[in-house]
């Protein structure tokens, strides 16, 4: 329609988002299917944090806060990367939104101007290239190959860097493969940036406390002190905490980029949810018992998975380092067919497939920039698990 912002045609809708609604639909309409396509953790939020919020309502914080945040929070955030990533913030270098995905598309609609552009590692999260053409900029994919464990390498950020280079955004470990980059690994791209100063990090850290030993988290602004004056710090509450729906994500940077992402919000929608709030203060000071007994568990289902997959005729499933993800690769199914004839041509192909014969729900690779592929979010239980990736094994069985 002819009133519409241009904007719009640069963009597409999230495939994330769309395939989980689509599950939830066929599951409404009666159809036996196992969505493994949303990335939120299945836990019920601990129980410390939903009394701190039905505290906090019955105190009666339910009155607008400051667009960046309580000051409360703002505190409680510098305190957790002192202690956790060895940064030092003052509240005023902190802003708190609804959720990490505002922080983000903040961050971009305050510095990217039309010419400017933005390296993305592939495979992505899917909403990074959207959000960088949205603000006018251009992304710049760089991907990291299976054979590489889906990392970037120090040679290929160094190619992709220009002139007009503003941001290199950073996720590790990483949505959709669960990618981790070591200390060594990441040193290698703290050095190239060095050498470039300018350019910009984004660092994504939301999934930080999701990660599996030997690995160990490691933030860039951490590995690289020169970096800490250009670098954008992001984490949230959502996939630490199982928090995903009470919207609270934050980040800490310069000052002069904190407030003009503030501007912005202030613009849009003003403060994030006072209530989430006072819940993420509880989770950050309150105890931290949960971060643990989560990983295991998603270590212990992510080893599930893993094993099955490889047993599954023509896909190739790598162990990753953390998140609750795993992106197998099809390549050994592209070109056959399904029983009723259908050529599986791409992973698109493959996910349609797979919905329609055997009501398993997965995010095809071509969402995240690397194809063939696709993605599973194994934060269901273990029998959820067990019986999709059952299913995905007949489904591969039955391709000729």
């Amino acid at each position: 329609m002819s009133f519409l912002s241009s904007a719009l045609g640069r963009i597409k809708p999230s495939a994330t988002i769309a395939i989980s609604t689509q599950a939830r639909e066929l599951k409404d309409a009666g159809r036996d299917i196992i969505s493994l396509s949303a990335g939120e953790p299945d836990f019920v939020t601990p129980d410390n944090i939903r009394a701190a919020a039905k505290a906090a309502i019955d105190r009666g914080e339910t009155r607008y806060t400051s667009p960046e945040g309580i000051i409360e929070l703002r505190r409680a955030i510098c305190a957790k990367f002192g202690a956790e990533n060895n940064l030092d913030y003052a509240p005023d270098q902190v802003v708190v939104s609804t959720g990490g995905k505002q922080v983000l598309y903040n961050a971009l609609m305050a510095t990217v101007n039309p010419g400017d552009e933005v390296i993305v590692p592939a495979p992505y999260w899917v909403s990074y290239p959207d959000m960088v053409m949205l603000a006018g900029g251009t992304p710049v994919i760089v991907v990291g190959e299976m054979a590489t464990g889906y990392k970037i390498t120090p040679e290929a950020l160094e190619a992709a860097i220009t002139p007009r280079t503003k941001w290199f955004i950073f996720n590790s470990p990483s949505n959709p493969t669960g990618a981790g980059y070591s200390r060594d690994e990441l040193k290698g791209l703290t050095d190239v940036l060095t050498r470039h100063p300018h350019v910009w990090v984004m660092s994504d850290d939301m999934y930080e406390h999701i990660s599996y030993a030997p690995f160990e988290f490691c933030t860039p602004a951490e590995v690289e002190p020169a970096l800490h004056e250009r670098t954008l710090t992001v984490n949230g509450v959502s996939k630490a905490y199982a928090m995903t729906g009470w919207r609270i994500g934050y980040a800490a940077g310069p000052k002069p980029l904190i407030r003009a992402m503030v501007t912005i919000q202030s613009q849009s929608t003003s403060n994030a949810c006072s209530i989430s709030q006072w819940a993420a203060v509880e989770a950050l000071e309150g105890p931290q018992d949960y971060i643990s007994t989560s990983r295991e568990a998603f270590r212990r289902r992510r080893d599930l998975v893993v094993g099955l997959l490889n047993e599954c005729p023509g896909i190739v499933c790598p162990t990753p380092e953390g998140a609750f993800y795993v992106y197998p690769s099809i390549a050994g199914v592209i070109g056959k067919k399904t029983p009723a004839g259908k050529v599986i041509a791409t992973d698109a192909d493959f996910a349609s497939a797979l919905l329609d014969a055997e009501g398993v729900a997965v995010v095809f690779g071509a969402a995240f920039g690397l194809s063939p592929n696709f993605r599973i979010s194994y934060a269901a239980s273990d029998e959820e698990l067990t019986e999709a990736c059952g299913r995905i094994r007949r489904f591969c069985e039955s391709l000729v």
